[in-house]
């Protein structure tokens, strides 16, 4: 893991072992990131993805595995191919007013094919805001579906009652961080148009400190949200998406498994911040 920060902002530590995702993140000393404190679904990759603050699902799956189309009892992998993908770092600076990294992560898709990912972590050092800036090219010979989240995991030991989510994308606009009813809720809406903002927080434990997260619609115009108090299992996860809670065959019937083309490129992104 590398350390990465800047004068202002959180301190991120990026996984090069697996897409430079980010693993812990300290805010004023505290590391929000869940740790061992969530579920496994037996997957060790996804296991050691989702301990994490974010970790990135796709390109081309993001949910639960599904049948590969012709190809008999074989699956998508759960939440893609990405995890565990070494990523090759080309540019590592910090610095008090911005510090940056960049890398290239190759990846060989579950249906055959390849995808390069072009990944930029930049913190500005002045407002604390991270911004990540990610291009994704079908390197391979034939097309594929790109589908992609972003996952961003919050230990939810730091929540109390007073905990609110907010954003125009929810109904009603704040609402409990203890959304839906038991151990675990799942819900998936409509971010809307531009830029999509919402919050989190104050989180009394990590001195009120509110999470602020922003991403374009653009290619991301669905906001899923779940959480998980099954023991031992203690986090809550905020995700950018690129398509609805729906099966691969509903959204193709929906005609929403568009196809990247080879040698075709598609950007996504989003920022965080914290106050």
């Amino acid at each position: 893991m590398l350390e990465f920060y800047a004068q202002r902002g959180p301190k991120l530590m990026l996984d090069e072992t697996s897409v430079f995702d980010i693993g812990a993140c300290f805010v004023h000393g505290v590391d929000i990131a869940p740790g061992p404190a969530v579920p496994d679904d037996g997957d060790a990759r996804i296991r050691h993805s989702v301990q994490g603050f974010l970790f990135t699902c796709g390109p081309d799956h993001i949910r639960h595995p599904e049948p590969i189309k012709g190809q008999n009892d074989e699956k998508y992998p759960l939440h893609g191919s990405f995890s565990a993908s070494p990523a090759h770092v080309t540019l590592f600076e910090l610095g008090d007013q911005m510090s940056q990294a960049e890398a290239e992560v190759l990846v060989t898709l579950a249906a055959g094919g390849r995808a390069l990912l072009k990944r930029r972590w930049v913190i500005d050092g002045d407002s604390g805001v991270v911004a990540l800036s990610d291009e994704l090219s079908n390197i391979g010979a034939a097309p594929f579906a790109p589908m992609w989240m972003y996952h961003m995991n919050i230990g939810a030991k730091h929540f109390d009652e007073k905990v609110k989510l907010s954003g125009a994308m929810f109904e009603p606009s704040e609402m409990d961080w203890t959304f839906g009813a038991g151990d675990g809720h799942v819900f998936c809406v409509p971010a809307g148009k531009g830029q999509a903002r919402l919050s989190l927080g104050p989180m009394a434990a990590v001195k009120n400190t509110t999470l602020h997260v922003g991403f374009d619609t653009a290619e991301l115009p669905y906001l899923q949200m779940w959480r998980n108090q099954k023991r031992p299992a203690h986090v809550l996860g905020i995700e950018p998406v690129s398509h609805d809670w729906k099966s691969r065959g509903e959204l193709a019937e929906d005609g929403a498994m568009g196809q990247l083309q080879p040698g075709e490129m598609r950007r996504y992104g989003l920022q965080f911040s914290f106050s």
